[in-house]
């Protein structure tokens, strides 16, 4: 293998700066420290030995390239919104910013898509296709993240049990490779069954494979109404209970999250955000986009019908933007509440079969309480995403919540997996969950992953140290 990789030195620098600009490149102290990790530090903070901003496909491959020729570790940053470690200079070298690559090109309407360069923000997307009356439904929390990063994590979000993953919205893309070459996975087609179907293999890839440097999206006509329900029940069981029935009515919700009312009180006491509902153990959030008022009152109506008859203590309706904006705003306000009323955190995001998702939570809590820490576990009921956070309250030492949130990782992910889930739902392995993966996934998984690896970098150039590790 060959580790140990080749520092930068000042001719490397010169020639960085020559293929950029001098302007673009900090080298040492220059790089601001938030360069040297993601939104979760306590994944690896890691200093790059030089920072450099491109700004066109040309300038990315030449410093591939040249990190691949001189057996430099390149790694690739949108906006930092990681909650991985993924975008970290693990073994220093290069970090390679594509937040100066932010394009946005006019919609195809003939095609119904969009084609945006790496760096273009979530929200610009959206807010492009809805000038044309398109929508584009990727619906992550973080709308400050780049639709790179987005892509090369196959970001999920809310919005997912109706409309899918980010994947399922990838038209084509055009990447750099390891070694510099510039390829194109797909072309702006409906289906393409011609070789093998490597562009949803890059996308998800967390950057270890190849740098995307432009990608064309599908776009869909933009819903014309919308509507929330908020069905507060009496425990977290029939809370859970209620989404496979919710699932089962004529029309399919765009989301579906579910909330304990012990995150609902510290979101109220922490951020002053209170929640619509004031009663019940638990509460079921459900959106229905719809192309008609009488379409969405009819599914408005079927829900809240089989909520009522399943046990909910009450069915509101939010049908106005002010309505829906107080019971989302609190959903989206969960992570900065539990950060204000903890002095650290830690999270898995596993998903599981949705009819386990009660039993899950369950498990979960006695996991923490074992511990000493408190997990409070969220999110995604309609695709069994469960954002588990593990809270650090005042008095416990590094050393004690070091060693609780590792066992309390362990049996949780243990758990996931004897329910038939996975690993992560949608935040990624990057650095953070790295040691878990191999005794999810097997010793044979990780050798294909390892075989895949090489097959696009061999040199182990590009973001290394990542999803899979390799040792001499």
């Amino acid at each position: 293998m060959p580790y140990p990789y080749q520092k930068i030195g000042a001719a490397g620098v010169e020639a960085i700066k020559s293929i950029t600009s001098s302007k673009r490149v900090k080298v040492g102290e220059e790089i601001l420290p938030e360069y040297c990790h993601d939104e979760m530090p306590e994944y690896g903070i890691f200093q790059p030995d030089l920072y450099v901003e491109a700004e066109n496909t040309q300038e990315v491959s030449a410093v591939m390239k040249y990190g691949y020729d001189h057996n430099i570790p390149v790694v690739v940053r949108g906006a930092g919104t990681g909650l991985a470690g993924g975008s970290t200079c693990k073994y220093g070298g290069i970090m390679l910013s594509l937040m100066r690559m932010n394009r946005i090109f006019p919609v195809d309407r003939k095609n119904q898509t969009i084609t945006c360069e790496p760096g273009a923000l979530l929200l610009d997307v959206q807010a492009a296709a809805l000038e044309e009356g398109l929508f584009y439904p990727p619906d992550p929390g973080e709308k400050t993240a780049t639709i790179g990063g987005n892509v090369i994590t196959n970001a999920g979000g809310m919005k997912a049990v109706r409309y899918g993953l980010t994947r399922d919205f990838v038209r084509c893309m055009e990447a750099v490779l390891p070694d510099g070459s510039i390829v194109n996975f797909s072309s702006n087609v409906v289906k393409n069954t011609t070789g093998y179907d490597v562009k949803d293999l890059i996308i998800g890839s967390e950057g270890t494979l190849c740098i995307l440097t432009q990608v064309t999206l599908k776009l869909l006509p933009a819903p014309k109404c919308s509507c929330t329900l908020v069905m507060p029940f009496q425990n977290l069981e029939s809370c859970a209970d209620m989404v496979p029935k919710v699932l089962d009515l004529p029309f399919t919700p765009t989301a579906i999250e579910f909330m304990e009312r012990e995150l609902l009180e510290i979101v109220k006491r922490t951020l002053n955000k209170p929640f619509p509902a004031p009663d019940g153990g638990a509460v079921l959030i459900v959106m229905y986009d719809a192309a008609s008022p009488e379409e969405l009152e009819a599914a408005c109506d079927t829900a809240c019908d089989a909520a009522l008859e399943n046990g909910a203590l009450d069915c509101m309706i939010a049908d106005t933007p002010e309505r829906m904006e107080s019971v989302w705003q609190v959903r989206g306000a969960i992570l900065e509440g539990m950060k204000a009323d903890s002095v650290a955190q830690e999270e898995c995001d596993v998903v599981v079969p949705r009819s386990a998702i009660a039993q899950y939570v369950k498990a979960a809590k006695k996991i923490g309480l074992s511990h000493g820490i408190r997990v409070e576990p969220c999110g995604h009921a309609g695709d069994g995403n469960i954002h588990t956070e593990l809270l650090r309250d005042p008095g416990m030492s590094d050393e004690e919540w070091k060693t609780a949130t590792h066992a309390s990782l362990t049996e949780l992910y243990a758990i996931s997996k004897k329910l038939g889930g996975q690993l992560s739902g949608e935040h990624g392995i990057g650095n953070g969950r790295l040691e878990f993966l191999e005794p999810f996934l097997g010793s044979r998984m990780i050798r294909l992953y390892k075989s895949i690896k090489l097959a696009f970098d061999e040199k182990l150039v590009l973001n290394p140290g990542k999803i899979v590790e390799y040792h001499i």
